[in-house]
């Protein structure tokens, strides 16, 4: 029998993240489809352990190097050439030097744009601009939400036929249990994010202060990262530290969101990310800044408690959310409906596999 064809993954990172976490899952419910290669820019391969036992993946050393792009290219075709893989997928800003690399194709290029960080949160950089619409406009590029297809259209401008839309994704039989009823002394705001500087826990931070000068609460952030020493500080200087508590990595989130009264995100950027759709799965209502895509995903109940990047205005959401249980309650029903109607992490499989498979390829 032939082998099942390789895939060769390029990720910024494959530290435990949205696209990470959306890779292992799709890769997961394909067991015999692929093999998998997967490089990791910054040498965190933490979200392996996502991987099934049943997968046939390797992680092949490439010899990056930091800021030698020339170099790093040239490496990168190299390894194309000897690998020859069925497809590159290469991932975000953080792995471009790939698609640089392959602008003579040696092999088809599948290319995902899931988000920025701090530096284009606000706003596209001309130099990265160019890039991608040089270095992309051979390559398929797979969109999880409309903003970033705007983005792709209107600013990269990519032909529209290189293009896919595949919103993400939710495992809901695994979020499927009630979350909490509200009738804990103290309701409790949950975050489940990587701690890093576009997520602005510190507006997180200070609008739990406000909200704990209004009424008892807790707040727990899941997950871990570079900004969480400055975080457990911030919340010590911010008096509410004994309020707070910070997890760490968890390699199965869905346990604490059974836990958690409001769902809270209070990022500068996203765009259609895994953990609302994993709150809106667990029955949870959501106060989150109003960035990306969230306004679409969630149900028109919850849209109320979207809020400008303002931590007066992200703890009154989340005031009005935790004083008020019966609303909390139905909110959280009426984004599990939505979840179950729009957001079955099936369909999300069924397209990526027809992208990998080149079925949905130019």
């Amino acid at each position: 029998m032939s082998r099942p064809p390789l895939l060769l993954h390029a990720f910024s990172s494959f530290a435990v993240g949205g696209a990470q976490v959306r890779f292992a899952a799709i890769a997961n419910r394909y067991p015999d489809a692929w093999r998998h290669a997967i490089v990791a820019m910054d040498g965190n391969t933490e979200c392996r352990e996502r991987l099934s036992p049943e997968l046939e993946v390797s992680f092949p050393e490439v010899g990056i190097r930091k800021g030698d792009t020339l170099g790093n290219v040239r490496r990168f075709r190299r390894v194309l050439r000897e690998l020859r893989p069925h497809a590159l997928v290469s991932g975000n800003w953080g792995a471009i030097e790939w698609a640089i690399a392959n602008v003579w194709p040696v092999v088809r290029h599948i290319h995902t744009e899931d988000g920025f960080g701090p530096d284009e949160g606000r706003g596209q950089l001309p130099r990265r601009v160019l890039t991608r619409r040089i270095f992309l406009r051979r390559a398929t590029v797979v969109l999880p939400s409309r903003t970033l297809w705007r983005i792709a259209t209107e600013v990269w401008r990519l032909a529209p036929g290189r293009l896919r839309y595949i919103p993400n994704g939710i495992d809901l039989a695994r979020f499927a249990a009630p979350a909490a009823t509200g009738a804990a002394e103290e309701p409790v705001i949950g975050c489940v994010a990587a701690l890093r500087a576009e997520k602005n826990l510190a507006r997180l931070l200070r609008a739990f202060r406000l909200v704990a000068d209004a009424m008892p609460a807790r707040l727990v952030i899941v997950g871990d990262g570079p900004e969480r020493g400055a975080l457990e500080a911030l919340a010590g200087t911010l008096g509410v530290g004994a309020r707070v508590q910070f997890t760490g990595h968890v390699a199965e989130p869905q346990r604490f969101y059974r836990g958690f009264d409001v769902f809270a995100l209070s990022s500068d950027t996203e765009q259609m990310p895994m953990t609302v759709l994993e709150a809106m799965a667990a029955g949870l209502p959501v106060a989150a800044t109003d960035v990306g895509d969230i306004k679409e995903m969630l149900a028109a109940e919850n849209r109320d408690f979207l809020t400008p990047l303002d931590d007066a205005a992200l703890a009154g959401a989340l005031v009005a959310l935790l004083r008020q249980p019966a609303l909390r309650r139905a909110v959280g029903a009426a984004n599990r409906a939505r979840a179950e109607r729009d957001y079955d992490q099936e369909t999300m499989f069924r397209a990526w596999r027809a992208v990998f498979d080149g079925v949905a390829s130019i």
